[in-house]
């Protein structure tokens, strides 16, 4: 009997684990079966119901149950920012080519199919070398021609051709004398002006704190409103410092971000403040300097910030990120001006009579001396070409090979005539300009109100205009170092010139005009109207 229960037992263990191995092999054929890399186009699948019934149903079922729910997997699916940059640059792209295609539409209705893939061809060609010049102005290292351009003319003259270029001016000289339109009107001295990257918008700011927001074709302004003393507190702006009672309003220096979301501004309370233009609110004060901040410009296409200070500093703030970059240290006096272009490199002029080079990433800087006066403004013309105005009214051209001027127009804002600058043509530089020691009957009015105190470049073009004090703005052709600086014309405006913008396309130039210097009031001319002017210029 042991011996039969012993077998029995034996057996049914036996059948248990035939039971589980099956169990385990059909679990495995199973996990084959579902498994969709294992499936065929033609393979039906079974679906058993009660245990009774089984019905097949082909894979096409099973894929539009699938496909709904692609679909709302997709839809929650959100673009990215590189798929967002292709789309629009293809759009871009796109736009461009059906404008070519619009040009020559008429003339490829009845070519064949050959042609029109060699013009295809051709029109994208085309639209590489728009692209590509585009990026080479923008990054500085072409330069447009507006200011001016030579026409070669030949000569015949006994058997011998002779060639030789004329320069041209392509900005047209106005017909009457109206001078500058007023825009936007100001309490006290404008001392700041920038416009938008699409030349749509303009902004300005005073001695009195006022920031104005304003339509560059209606003038339709809007003011940008100082929030209170606890929300400057909470955005970070520190006590005041030394004998001040209270924090200062005053501006002095303005800048506008690349992209048009950012505004900073900068004055008398040590403080650069940086505005959101959507919604004209304050958004972050950055504090650190212990002077005045006289100067601010945005890097091109970025959001990094630079500010100049009287404490003789210069400090690099992220406006995306609201935070402190760096210090760079070099002047011996107070900052004066500075300005950047899209490559990691800034330009500021000091009362140290320097103007310094700074290339960011090697943590290195170039000095440039001034020969007698002190520096009061400078700009950037292309990567290594500059600008810059002195005190004493000259204008002068640089090169980072040279550490000296190339070039330098003398009394570049003196008050005499026109008849007396055309007798005097020969007398003085190459360029038609009064030397420094020249008789005083051609230099009148006082020496303040010539001053070159602002100077713009029309972005990688060769047009430039400088303002002083003494009733004009100057335009310029800018031409190589062998023929320097040479002079179009003047546009009457009456008052202290503390601020020049040109539009990107040279179509127009505003002015940022006052009763008063920008940084100063050692000089007064109470006939001058303080607000921003605005002159169109016409190119052939």
């Amino acid at each position: 009997m042991k011996a039969k229960n012993v077998n029995k037992k034996k057996q049914s263990a036996a059948q248990q684990s035939k039971g589980k191995s099956s169990s385990n092999k059909n679990k495995r054929n199973s996990s084959i079966t579902n498994d969709p890399f294992f499936d065929t186009a033609e393979q039906k699948r079974r679906r058993k119901f009660n245990g009774d019934e089984i019905i097949e149903s082909s894979d096409s079922d099973d894929i539009d149950s699938e496909g709904g729910r692609e679909e709302e997997e997709e839809e929650g699916i959100e673009e990215t920012p590189a798929e967002k940059k292709k789309r629009l640059a293809d759009a871009f792209l796109e736009a461009l080519r059906s404008k070519e295609r619009k040009n020559k539409e008429d003339d490829e209705s009845e070519e064949e199919d050959e042609v029109r893939r060699e013009r295809e061809g051709e029109r994208d060609t085309l639209i590489a070398k728009i692209l590509q010049q585009e990026q080479l102005e923008e990054s500085g290292r072409v330069r447009r021609a507006i200011a001016s351009r030579y026409v070669f003319i030949e000569l015949l003259c006994i058997e011998i051709v002779v060639n030789f270029g004329m320069l041209k001016s392509r900005v047209q000289k106005p017909e009457t004398s109206e001078g500058f339109r007023f825009l936007v009107k100001h309490r006290q001295t404008v001392t700041g002006v920038a416009l938008s990257e699409d030349d749509s918008r303009g902004f300005s700011a005073s001695k009195d704190g006022t920031i104005a927001h304003w339509d560059v074709d209606s003038g339709k302004t809007e003011k940008y409103a100082w929030p209170t003393d606890e929300v400057l507190k909470s955005h970070g702006v520190k006590d005041p410092q030394g004998r001040a009672a209270k924090q200062s309003k005053s501006v002095l220096a303005l800048a506008v971000s690349s992209d048009g979301r950012y505004l900073a501004s900068g004055g008398l309370d040590r403080h650069v403040h940086l505005w959101d233009i959507r919604t004209r609110q304050h958004i972050q004060a950055f504090p650190g300097h212990k002077g005045p901040v006289s100067c601010l410009t945005f890097r091109q296409g970025t959001s990094e910030l630079f500010s100049g200070s009287f404490d003789r500093s210069i400090k690099i703030w992220n406006a995306e990120d609201r935070t402190y970059i760096n210090t760079l240290f070099g002047h011996q006096s107070e900052v004066l001006t500075i300005d950047s272009l899209r490559k990691e490199r800034v330009l500021t002029v000091g009362r140290d009579r320097t103007m310094h080079l700074w290339k960011v990433p090697e943590e290195s800087q170039l000095i440039f001396r001034a020969p007698a006066s002190s520096l009061e403004c400078c700009c950037f013309i292309g990567n290594d070409e500059f600008l810059s105005g002195s005190d004493d009214g000259s204008i002068e051209h640089w090169n980072a090979l040279r550490k000296k001027p190339v070039h330098i127009v003398k009394n570049a804002h003196s008050s005499f005539s026109e008849h007396k600058f055309e007798q005097n043509n020969h007398e003085g530089l190459s360029n038609g300009h009064i030397e420094n020691d020249a008789p005083d009957s051609l230099r009148r009015g006082p020496a303040a109100h010539s001053w070159v105190n602002s100077v713009a470049v029309c972005r990688s073009s060769d047009l430039a205009a400088s303002g002083a004090g003494n009733g004009s703005i100057r335009l310029w052709a800018i031409e190589n170092e062998s023929k320097g600086i040479h002079p179009l014309f003047e546009l009457s405006q009456t008052g202290f010139v503390n601020s020049l913008a040109f539009a990107k396309s040279g179509k127009f130039l505003i002015a940022g005009v006052g009763q008063e210097p920008r940084l100063g009031r050692w000089g007064r001319i109470a006939d001058a109207k303080n607000g921003v002017a605005v002159h169109s210029l016409k190119l052939s």
